[in-house]
């Protein structure tokens, strides 16, 4: 697949691409330059509870779930 790279230096990765691996803005990628010319994209992982809080809070229940202070183990 064809893509340009703007004014800006952004390359935009195809709509067919973006629909098939679930690609949504916000997403961080890794680029690594492999020699002239050649370059390796790779999506960073996405960290297991990312987005849950605000899952949760999204709840239609109001008052489901309501956020608690973190408790820290850095005294026991």
């Amino acid at each position: 697949m064809k893509t340009t790279v703007s004014s800006k230096g952004q390359i935009v990765l195809p709509a067919e691409l973006r629909l098939q691996d679930g690609i949504e803005a916000g997403q961080e990628f890794d680029v690594e330059r492999l020699d002239r010319g050649e370059y390796r994209l790779k999506r960073r992982s996405i960290p297991p509870n990312e987005g849950v809080v605000d899952w949760l809070l999204a709840c239609p229940e109001k008052g489901f779930f309501v956020p608690i202070d973190s408790e820290s183990t850095d005294t026991l």
